[in-house]
Formats: structure tokens, sequence, C-alpha cells
């Protein structure tokens, strides 16, 4: 780009719409217009219909919007720039009354959106708010776990126990109820009793092993809040689960492992920074490094899987974890949401390495993670739901 092209761009990147086609924007230029014209305005080109009055900046009224908002501001502007278009939103934009009236924050209804905007503002709220900030995002978290949690375990502990059963177990332990049940058929009426032909049993464990390492990988991009907040609760819920190791991981471009948080999802929540860039590559080789026992390992990458690490390092990390026999399903989104936007392409070629891509809603986040700890077929599973995997 010529020295005069550069000088047009940053132009155009000041004045937003009303500048016309005085420079073209790619990709990332157009994402950073969009995030600075969405707090600052900035005018129209004068056709539109905003050229011929003030055209004001705006969010939109939605949590979501905000938070697409956080991540672009976070991954198109170094940090310094960020704490300032932060500090200008809840200035600018109504959110400063949101965050400095206790009462007004206490009021509102709490829901899975909002808990990802105060999160991602964590830096932003000022002390006097700030407990209550933390409450309304216990509240949400409180709903979750009534919502899902005795589901979830029900579902892994479960397929735990199927996983452990034995053909050949020992007499101390036989399950005696399904090998009656599973013998009915070989009742004898004339001597009143049931022949046993199948015995049906729990191997044995040591019982400081688990049987099962399940390790999630979240993606904490400003996309991902809702994913985020529905991984960290039912993450906390799995770490309950003495037969399951449970390690959660977020990564944008750095990774950190909140595992040794997951005793208190509010607190994990408030450890994260949603939004900025994503190396998904660099977190799935920390989640590869943490493979003990593949074929008893599910690794869950939670990702709408647009990459700005090494794609190509990403499939042939996939591609030996698969191999090497580990259990790996890709879900674009873990939230009520519906499918988002996501990389189609990398989708559908880690589903090809036979890591099903798809998205996932809370709801059916029990049964998939019991279907993947038994070893069945995940894909199979998603069709079954209804689920289109990616591709």
């Amino acid at each position: 780009m010529s020295d005069e092209d550069e000088r047009l761009r940053r132009w155009r990147l000041l004045l937003g719409g009303a500048a016309g086609d005085l420079a073209a924007l790619d990709e990332d230029d157009r994402r950073r217009d969009s995030a600075l014209t969405g707090l600052y305005g900035g005018g129209a080109p004068s056709d539109a219909p905003e050229a011929h009055g003030k055209r004001s900046a705006g969010l939109g009224g939605s949590s979501p919007v905000l938070h697409r908002w956080l991540g672009d501001v976070r991954t198109y502007f170094p940090d310094s720039v960020v704490r300032v278009m932060q500090r200008d939103a809840v200035e600018r934009l109504g959110l400063r009354q949101l965050l400095l009236e206790p009462e007004l924050l206490s009021g509102i209804e709490p829901d899975v959106s909002l808990a990802g905007t105060l999160v991602s503002l964590a830096g932003a709220i000022p002390e006097r708010t700030r407990e209550t900030a933390r409450a309304v995002v216990r509240k949400v978290v409180e709903d979750i776990e009534r919502r899902l949690a005795e589901r979830l375990l029900a579902a892994v502990h479960g397929a735990v126990d199927h996983s452990r059963r034995t053909s050949r177990p020992r007499l101390a332990d036989v399950d005696w109820d399904r090998t009656i049940r599973r013998n009915l058929r070989h009742y004898q009426p004339e001597q009143r009793t049931v022949v046993v032909q199948d015995l049906v049993g729990n191997g044995r464990r040591s019982r400081q092993a688990s049987l099962r390492d399940v390790v999630l990988l979240v993606d904490q991009s400003g996309s991902m809040a809702e994913s985020v907040v529905y991984s960290a609760v039912l993450g906390a819920s799995l770490a309950s689960l003495k037969a399951v190791d449970t390690r959660l991981v977020v990564f944008d471009t750095e990774v950190v492992d909140l595992t040794e948080q997951l005793d208190d999802p509010v607190d994990l929540l408030f450890s994260t920074q949603l939004g900025g860039g994503t190396d998904i590559n660099r977190a799935v080789a920390y989640g590869q490094s943490l493979v003990r026992r593949p074929t008893d390992t599910v690794l869950v990458l939670i990702s709408d899987l647009f990459e700005g690490g090494v794609a190509h390092e990403l499939r042939r990390r996939v591609r030996e974890l698969v191999r090497g026999g580990v259990t790996v399903v890709v879900l674009l989104a873990l939230s009520d949401s519906g499918t988002p936007a996501y990389d189609h392409e990398l989708a559908a070629q880690l589903s090809e390495l036979g890591a099903p891509a798809f998205a996932c809603t809370p709801d059916l986040f029990p049964d998939l993670l019991a279907t993947a700890i038994r070893r069945e077929d995940v894909a199979a599973w998603a069709e079954r739901s209804g689920i289109a995997v990616g591709r």
C-alpha cells in the first residue's frame, strides 16, 4: 500500500461512512469502522437517508450486539485504545447509569447475555457496583445449575457406569439388579428361580483414579460470551464428579488454565477476559499436553473457529489426537442463541478428521457428553438430535 493509499485509508476510518468511497476497506478495516461507528457515530454517505440529519452512535438494544462490539474492539485496537473506548461506551451510550447504580442493576432481570456483558465490562465496573454485578452473575449461574447440573451429572454418571460394566465380574462386583433384569427371560416357573447366564458387573478401579478425563477448551473472544458462561457452570458441575477429571481452559491469543477455580464459577467468570484475538492452535496444543490416557479422554473445543493462529498446525494436532484415540468434539457454540457465524471451511475439515463440529444448546450438552464418554458416534448422535454437523 502506498503512502497516499494509507493516508486515505486513515481518513476514511476517521470520518466514517460520511467519507463515502474515499478509500476501499478490507474486512478487518470494515470491522474497525463498525466498532468506531457504533460508539462515535460517523455520518453516512450522501445518498443515504441518515445523511440529512445527524447520525447518532449506538450499539443496539441487545447484549449480544454489545458482546460482538467488545470483542471487535479488543481484536482490532491496542489495549490503551480499548480502555479509552470502553470508558467512552460507558459514558456515551447509557451504560454508565447501569454500572454506577446498584439499585438499577439489581432490578434488571438477569440472563446469560447480561452476565456475559457484565463479565466483559468487569474492568470498567466501579467498586460500589462490583458486588451487585457479581450477585447478578451468581443468579444466572444458580439458574443454570438448577436447570442443568442434575441432568448433566446423571447423564455422565450413567455413561461412566456403562463404560465400566463387564460381563465377567468378580462376585463382589456383580450388579445384581441389572443381572436379574437381563436374565428374566431365563426364568424357570417350576423352580421359581432365574437361571443366570449373563453376569453384569462393574470393573474395579483405584479409589483415587478417575475413569474419564474431560478437557474443555473455551474460546473467550467476544462473540463466545454465552458459551463461556455456560462452560464455566457446566465445568464446575463436572468437577464435582470423582469419576471424571475435568480441566477447564480458556483462550484468546493466550491460554489460561482455570481448573483450580472450578469450585466457584462466578470467580472463574470474572477471571476471564472476554474479547480479543484467537489462537486455537495454541489452545489445542495445550489441551494435547494434558492428555494422559487417550482412549479415556474427551476433548471439547468450544469455538467459532475463526483462527488467528496457524490453521494447518491446528488440523495436524486434531488429526494426531483423533488417531491417538482421543474423542474430540468441536462446539461452534454452547448457547441458546443458535448456530453463530463460524469458519465453515475449517469446521468441515475438522469434521472430516473425525472431530465433528456443530453448535449445541446447553440442554443437549449432557446427552452429548454422555455419548462421547461412551465412545459412541457423536456425529450420528448430532444428526439424530436434528443438529447439522459443520460442513
